[in-house]
């Protein structure tokens, strides 16, 4: 459905939310005083800067300058999309997510509008179900099951994972869904179907078992299939569409969390028949990519969901490259907390063929016993180096440097420079000079230098009920005087609200210009200590910008009269702006 959000609906939802049980599902919290901390998880560190406020309903780290509410956390934490946000908190509380009328967003216009991908997702869902509804209606249905059954697969797995069958005719999902030419031509933008040089259109997937593809949220957004007899190619992905992007997505992710209500560890193979295979011996928590290599995004999405990431693949050279690829592809990600681990299995064998020869707990042991990261990274560098000469410890060296000094985890980073100088005889000290330590994914921020006026937004964004601790002064709207049309703004928006919240106005202001700005105040430290200390300080603070707004314009207006002199009218202004003053500085004005 098109239409922006209801500012109400974000308003109730982040109101119903508390943000210290949101986080705390994802990063685990410690109680420190009125707030509560942990390790950031948006940049490595050892010692917990990351703080989240109750009483704010918002989250700063101090050491990478991380802010937000309920919606940024998870659009940062999930990688997800703004209104993909909305709709995963909405869900967390049955709630529908409504729409206006008006088409669009914010500013900013979408490559392709929500009703689109929504509609999209529908469709593939659509599709989805056509694919299962072949395998008990398709003539080829009992052939296929037959299939199934050989490969060890039950109809509970089965049915749990979505598996299907693409029957053999060249039109069969065009002829079910392409109806019109609006829905022929999303066919052929998702992929379903695909068109030869002559313009002829025919479905991607024929013959095939059907393996959908689900996103995090669980939507389908592509299919894998794999040929049922000899033919080529054995495994037929979908291509990149505009909901589908292989780097992006992990085969297998969304069952695995929704089988296990606490995912802790992650297996990670090469192919979706593998995934199901371990799931039907009870193997619950494999995924795998999606015809490309382990990506550093797959990775930094399953090192925030996880503290153990175990890859198992074929012990054949393609398996080691792969798994190579991986580590390098994770090394910017490692944090502390985290275990890696590769395992290598049999030449000819594969987790499905030999799950099903040695079974679960023969397999699992193979698991526990798999290399460690550093072992595996030493034995890849060392299977081409002669390290019983100089040259040969030199260029050990030579190759391990660029890799390890991607590496922000100190833990990680320094447990391969152990590694590294015990190999080539030397000591650590000797070595250590030689690497560089990356940069933080995020540059820290330097101190937000607090001004009176920086004060007044800063105290009223965090203890919004102060907008009612002085007169709405409608003259501040055209105030000539930096940030006084921020604080008049705010407080007027504060007070047609019902109970605002730090986090409400936070998200009121995401797409303004000055919305980090408002984040920055939102952390800031006041270090006042009660709310009537608050208030008093607070109107303290309103009391002398005024003061000195009205000394600028005084002053103004004098250099004015001594220069080319004054009107009536601003002479009038310059009386009443005396008068002022003289209030101003009276106890009790």
């Amino acid at each position: 459905m098109a239409g922006r959000i209801p500012r109400h609906f974000i308003d109730d939802l982040l109101a119903r939310t508390d943000i210290v049980e949101l986080i705390d599902g994802y990063v685990p919290l410690k109680k420190a005083g009125r707030n509560y901390q942990a390790c950031c998880p948006f940049h490595n560190e050892k010692s917990p800067s990351f703080s989240v406020s109750p009483d704010k309903q918002f989250y700063y780290c101090f050491g990478c300058g991380a802010t937000g509410n309920a919606i940024s956390f998870l659009m940062e934490y999930d990688k997800l999309e703004f209104v993909e946000a909305i709709e995963d908190l909405a869900q967390m509380y049955n709630l529908e997510v409504p729409r206006e009328d008006s088409p669009g967003f914010g500013n900013k216009k979408p490559q392709f509008s929500r009703a689109e991908i929504a509609s999209d997702h529908d469709l593939m869902e659509q599709v989805s179900r056509y694919f299962r509804h072949n395998l008990k209606h398709h003539k080829n249905g009992p052939k296929v099951i037959e299939y199934i059954k050989s490969r060890g697969l039950s109809g509970a797995v089965v049915q749990q994972f979505g598996i299907g069958y693409a029957p053999e005719e060249w039109d069969g999902a065009l002829k079910t869904f392409g109806s019109n030419d609006v829905l022929r031509q999303q066919l052929l933008d998702l992929k379903v179907t695909t068109s030869n040089d002559n313009g002829r259109v025919y479905d991607f997937f024929r013959d095939r078992l059907m393996f959908p593809i689900r996103n995090k949220r669980g939507k389908v957004i592509g299919f894998g299939g794999r040929v049922l007899g000899d033919g080529t190619p054995k495994y037929l992905n979908s291509p990149e569409t505009r909901i589908f992007h292989k780097g992006l997505e992990l085969y297998g992710l969304f069952e695995a969390k929704q089988f296990n209500e606490k995912l802790d560890h992650v297996i990670v193979v090469e192919g979706y028949m593998d995934v199901v295979a371990l799931a039907q011996a009870g193997i619950r928590n494999a995924v795998a990519s999606l015809g490309t290599s382990t990506t550093p995004e797959h990775l930094q999405m399953l090192f925030r969901m996880v503290k153990k990431v175990v890859f198992c693949y074929d012990g054949d050279r393609a398996g080691f490259d792969a798994a190579w690829r991986a580590l390098e592809n994770g090394l910017a990600h490692l944090k502390d907390g985290i275990e890696l681990t590769f395992t290598f299995l049999p030449e000819g064998e594969d987790p499905d063929t030999l799950v099903q020869k040695e079974g679960k707990d023969a397999f699992l042991q193979r698991l526990d016993n798999a290399k460690p990261f550093s072992q595996f990274f030493f034995e890849h560098l060392l299977g081409n180096i002669d390290i019983t000469n100089d040259a040969g410890k030199t260029e050990l060296v030579a190759q391990a440097k660029p890799l390890i000094e991607k590496i922000p985890s100190d833990f990680f980073r320094d447990l391969v420079l152990d590694k590294l100088a015990s190999i080539v005889g030397r000591e650590r000290g000797q070595l250590e000079r030689y690497f560089t330590k990356p940069q933080q994914h995020r540059p820290q921020q330097k101190a937000l230098k607090i001004t009176p006026m920086r004060r007044a937004i800063g105290l009223l964004v965090q203890q919004p009920k102060l907008a009612k601790a002085i007169p709405l002064n409608n003259a501040y709207e055209n105030i000539d005087m930096p940030g006084f049309d921020l604080f008049y703004g705010l407080q007027r928006t504060i007070l047609t609200m019902e109970n605002p919240t730090t986090a409400q106005l936070v998200e009121l202001y995401r797409d303004e210009a000055v919305g980090p700005y408002i984040s920055r105040l939102a952390a800031w430290d006041h270090q006042i200590e009660s709310d009537e200390l608050m208030e008093a300080e607070f109107k303290a603070t309103v009391r002398f910008i005024e003061d000195e707004y009205l000394k600028q314009r005084a002053e103004q207006l004098l250099l004015k009269e001594k220069t080319e002199g004054m009107s009536a009218k601003e002479r009038r202004e310059y009386q009443l702006l005396l008068i002022a003053l003289n209030n101003h500085k009276k106890p009790n004005a």
